[in-house]
């Protein structure tokens, strides 16, 4: 493999009301679909040996906007399964828990739909990604989730899972995992993001 591109799906009202959004099935905003198509250009000259899309409806809308066909679904990109945190902004479960850390409390469980994750989970479907894309020739393009991204990005430079935390992602953004001298390396991130240019 010589790059991993990853894309964050454009936004959601709870993404955009800072909803914690893990298996809840939402769809873009107009905003959303506006920076799903953003990502076009930056794609369109580029040849993909493998794309691979979480099955959540925002993941495959913002791939098809972006102009990438012949996708897989790969189920071990979904999103963190926040249990009972699901749809709650964090200030909300402040009001609970004073100081709550996602990175560092995790979730509760929540219902059948909504177990929860703890971060050590959502590593291991990040590393089966990683070991995945590993395999393949050329480019490959992920299209997924905030924290779940983060979280891999860990993991393909050998960080504990936890240190996820320090790569803010936004929506409907391009990242670029690579090598430097065969050493896994990030060769761009959160682009394009208000005030900055791809």
């Amino acid at each position: 493999m010589d790059e991993l591109i990853l894309l964050r799906h454009g936004e959601t009202e709870w993404s955009r009301d800072g909803r914690h959004t893990g298996r809840t099935d939402l769809p873009l905003t107009p905003k959303g679909e506006e920076q799903a198509r953003a990502l076009a250009p930056a794609l369109k000259d580029e040849r993909f040996s493998l794309v691979l899309v979480s099955p959540a409806l925002r993941a495959r809308r913002t791939a098809e906007l972006a102009g990438l066909t012949g996708y897989e679904l790969d189920a071990n990109l979904w999103e963190w399964d926040y249990g009972g945190y699901e749809g709650i902004t964090t200030a909300d479960i402040r009001k609970r828990r004073p100081g709550w850390y996602l990175w560092r409390d995790g979730v509760i469980p929540g219902d059948a739909e909504h177990p929860g994750e703890s971060v050590e989970q959502v590593a291991e479907r990040a590393d089966k990604v990683i070991a995945r894309v590993l395999q393949a020739e050329g480019t490959v393009v992920l299209v997924s989730h905030g924290h779940f991204l983060r979280v891999l990005t860990a993991r393909w430079l050998a960080l504990p899972p936890r240190d996820g935390r320090f790569f803010t992602l936004d929506t409907g953004t391009i990242s670029v995992l690579g090598f430097e001298h065969e050493e896994h390396a990030i060769a761009r991130w959160n682009a394009p993001v208000p005030g900055r240019d791809l």
